[in-house]
Formats: structure tokens, C-alpha cells, sequence
């Protein structure tokens, strides 16, 4: 239930404060994330198109008034349910099979019924009383040929703008297939040899999304948002992650509160519902559990991404497997995992950061938060640049390792490897990177501290 007032009665003093309605985001979630890829490319158009036209006069779930991207939601929903899976991937033309659904969706709006797809067809209806007429008429004349037309003026040519500028001037004439191919193939290749391009895209996306989680207010609403809006379903499940730490993070501050309670359920769906069949769940294993799902998330977000960018820059998907165990007095398993990590890593050109804002703080000791305070005395903005305001995967590793050598009693000998492996990392990191090196001095003081005694 959410706290929205149906359209006609949202002007009134009383009523359009009280009324409430059904929502459904949850569902709407777990069926999305388990569409094809041609499914997801093709809502995706869709909506593009919509919008593009100015057919819709937004993107929040208005339900009924207007046409919105929860009617094209709606259509998709049903489409994906009620058309065999040859209906897409088999002679896949995803020109053939946008005209089908707008054509569908063009039938709706002249009978000015959408059937609802969670609430009976007998009283479910997203279309009840508005003439729609004029963008059904339209609708229904898109054809094959001017929405391949379309296409190619209004996404693949605006795509050849943020190529190389020898690709752009080949859209100019693309009035055979064989001359869109080539200037379409020119666009793969490129993309093909971009691969530090999406490594630093990547590492750009997480530092916004680790900034903009931290700083801002999430409600259902708007993690259902990011949820669906990440066009890379990797950003998502970062996106999810960072957002489970968050809301651990400010349970150990503030305790748990109903409204938690959806926005959870929103991202973690039955796991959550399962966990917490009632209120009754203590905030410290509550904690645990958000930390613990946050850890799992983010390890399959580095293992999804290490494919991606292989050739180009090192990832090592345990190292917040390895905190977690840090953070849990599992020292063996974090020094096994943290080793394995710093012989993947010192070699390495490129590597992913860990951001050292609140949420992630809350996963290491005393330690890092110190210095990462420091820096914000030193330089209060820092916090707007990503070099300052994270540390390396490898300085990370060197941290737990020598945390755990320290706390397991290593001798003399295994102590002396890592501080060969400190030297080697300050020599890597530039000296811009304040954090990791503030990070690597410390744990270099510790180290000679003990191996002088």
C-alpha cells in the first residue's frame, strides 16, 4: 500500500491526503530482472519512442489519466507472458516486434481499456475515462518501414554522435541496407575495442551511485527508480548493495523503523519476507543479515564485470567476501581470501576502488576511519573526487592481511613478505591517492614495529 490518492480526488483538502492505493513494485521487479535481453531491448525502445514522440507526459506510474510508461510497462508484462518464446527469439526483428506491441497498445487506448496485470480484468482497467483517440490513430499507422526510419534518425544516428568522429559522417547516406550495415558494423567495432572506456565508465557509475546512495533519502519509490532505470542490470545489483549498507548503516544509528520495512522487502523481495516474517527480528542480527545480502550483491556484481573488462584492468571478486569476514573475526578465511587477492592484483595497471563513505566504513575498523576522517579535515571536499575518496582493491588486501597476520600472531618471516608487498604497492598508486597512501604508511609503521621487536 502506498500513500497515493486516485487522480480525481487528489485536489481534495481531506480525501487526497487519506486514500491510498495498491502497488505492486516488488512483483514488477523480480519479473523484469527475469526477461530476455531482446525483452529488456525492446521495452526499452518502446519507451524511447514514447517519450521521444511525447506521447506520455512522464515516467512515474501515474496508473490512469494519461498514457504513461506503466501502460508500456503493463503491455510488456503481458506480452512477456502470453507470446511464446519463439515469438521473440526466433527470426529475432526487433522493428517487427516494437510495431506489434504498439499496435497492440494502439488497440487498448481505442477501446480505452488496459487490462491491469495483477488485479482481475474485470475491475483492473488503466485506461477508465480519457480520449486517447488521437495518439491511438497514431500508433496504429507505425508500419515496419517508417519505425526502421525512425530508428535510424532519432537512436542510431544520435548513438554515431558520441562515437569517433569518422563514424558519425557515414549516417549522412544510409539509403541502401548494405551502406546502414557498414556504417552500423563500424559502430560494433569500436564499441568492441572500447573496453577501458566501459572499465572507467564502470568505476564512474559505482562512485555516483556510492555518492548519491550515501547523501540522499531512499524511499520505495525511488529504489524501485534505480532498480529499473539502470539500462547495465549490473549497476543494479551495485545499486542494490550499496543500498542494503545503507539502510545497515543507518540501523545502527537510528534502529529500525516500519518504513524500512517495504523499501527492504522492495530490494530483497522473499529473502527479506522470510527473514522478518515479523518485527521481532533484533536490530544487531538485522544489521548482519543487510551487511551479509549487501556482501553477496556486490560479489556478484565484481563477478559479473570481471568478463566485461578482462583485457584491460584486474578485478578480484572477493574482497568484499574478505571484509566481511574481517568484519566477523573469521581472520583465517579474510587472510586466505586477501592473499589470494594481493598475488591477483600486484601486477595489475588497473583495479577497482572500494569508496570509504558511512556504508562501507561500517565493514572495516577504527583504523581506516581515521585516516578517512583525516583526509576530510585536510581537504573537505575530497569527498567529490573518487581518487580521494576510496582505496585500491590492492591497498585494501594489504590492509586485512597485515590486520589478520597481526591479530593470528604471524611470525617475524610472513610479516617481512608484506611489507615487500607495501613497498611494491606505494611505488604503484600515484601519489594523488592520498587514502591509500596514508592506508599503506600505517600498516608499514605496524609491520616494522612488530619485526623490530
Amino acid at each position: 500500500m502506498v500513500a497515493v490518492a486516485h487522480r480525481l480526488c487528489r485536489q481534495h483538502e481531506v480525501v487526497g491526503k487519506c486514500q491510498w492505493r495498491l502497488s505492486f513494485s516488488r512483483a514488477e521487479i523480480v519479473l523484469i530482472n527475469s526477461w530476455m535481453p531482446v525483452q529488456q531491448i525492446v521495452y526499452h525502445m518502446l519507451r524511447y519512442f514514447i517519450k521521444t514522440e511525447r506521447l506520455t507526459n512522464c515516467a512515474v506510474n501515474s496508473g490512469a489519466g494519461t498514457l504513461s510508461n506503466y501502460h508500456i510497462k503493463t503491455m510488456m508484462l503481458w506480452a512477456c507472458e502470453l507470446k511464446p518464446r519463439g515469438w521473440w527469439a526466433e527470426d529475432l526483428n526487433l522493428v517487427r516486434i516494437c510495431v506489434e506491441l504498439l499496435q497492440t497498445l494502439s488497440v487498448w487506448l481505442a477501446n480505452t481499456h488496459c487490462p491491469h496485470y495483477f488485479i482481475n480484468s474485470s475491475t483492473g482497467n488503466l485506461l477508465d475515462s480519457f480520449d486517447v483517440c488521437s495518439v491511438a490513430s497514431k500508433l496504429m499507422s507505425v508500419n515496419e518501414d517508417c519505425l526502421s526510419t525512425w530508428f535510424i534518425s532519432n537512436y542510431i544516428g544520435q548513438c554515431a554522435y558520441l562515437c569517433p568522429v569518422y563514424i558519425s559522417p557515414l549516417f549522412d547516406d544510409v539509403s541502401s541496407s548494405v551502406k546502414l550495415q557498414n556504417a552500423v558494423s563500424e559502430i560494433v567495432h569500436w564499441r568492441s575495442n572500447t573496453s577501458l572506456d566501459d572499465f572507467w565508465q564502470a568505476i564512474a557509475s559505482e562512485y555516483t551511485i556510492s555518492a548519491l546512495v550515501s547523501s540522499l533519502s531512499l524511499t520505495e519509490r525511488s529504489c524501485v527508480y534505480w532498480i529499473n532505470e539502470l539500462i547495465d542490470k549490473r549497476l543494479s545489483v551495485y545499486f542494490s548493495a550499496v543500498a542494503l549498507l545503507h539502510f545497515a548503516y543507518k540501523i545502527t544509528r537510528n534502529g529500525f523503523s516500519d518504513q524500512l520495512l517495504n523499501i527492504l522487502s522492495t530490494i530483497l523481495g522473499r529473502n527479506f519476507n522470510q527473514r522478518c516474517s515479523d518485527l521481532s527480528l533484533p536490530d544487531t542480527e538485522l544489521v548482519k543479515f543487510l551487511q551479509k545480502s549487501a556482501v553477496e550483491l556486490m560479489s556478484t556484481y565484481r563477478q559479473l564485470m570481471a568478463p566485461q573488462v578482462f583485457s584491460v584492468a584486474t578485478i578480484v571478486t572477493t574482497d568484499f567476501e574478505a571484509l566481511y569476514a574481517y568484519k566477523h573475526g573469521d581472520y583465517q578465511r579474510c587472510l586466505q581470501l586477501s592473499t589470494q587477492n594481493v598475488h591477483t592484483l600486484l601486477n595489475a595497471c588497473l583495479m577497482p576502488n572500494v569508496p570509504t563513505f558511512p556504508e562501507f566504513i561500517q565493514l572495516l575498523d577504527d583504523d581506516i576511519a581515521s585516516l578517512t576522517s583525516l583526509t576530510l579535515i585536510i581537504n573537505p571536499t575530497r569527498l567529490l573526487f573518487a581518487e580521494y575518496a576510496s582505496i585500491s582493491q590492492l591497498t585494501l588486501s594489504l590492509y586485512l592481511i597485515t590486520q589478520c597476520q597481526l591479530k593470528l600472531h604471524h611470525s617475524v618471516t610472513s610479516l617481512a613478505q608484506t611489507l615487500d608487498y607495501i613497498k611494491v604497492a606505494q611505488r604503484k598508486h600515484p601519489s594523488e591517492r592520498t587514502l591509500d597512501h596514508l592506508t599503506l604508511k600505517l600498516i608499514e609503521r605496524k609491520v616494522c614495529l612488530i619485526t623490530l621487536l
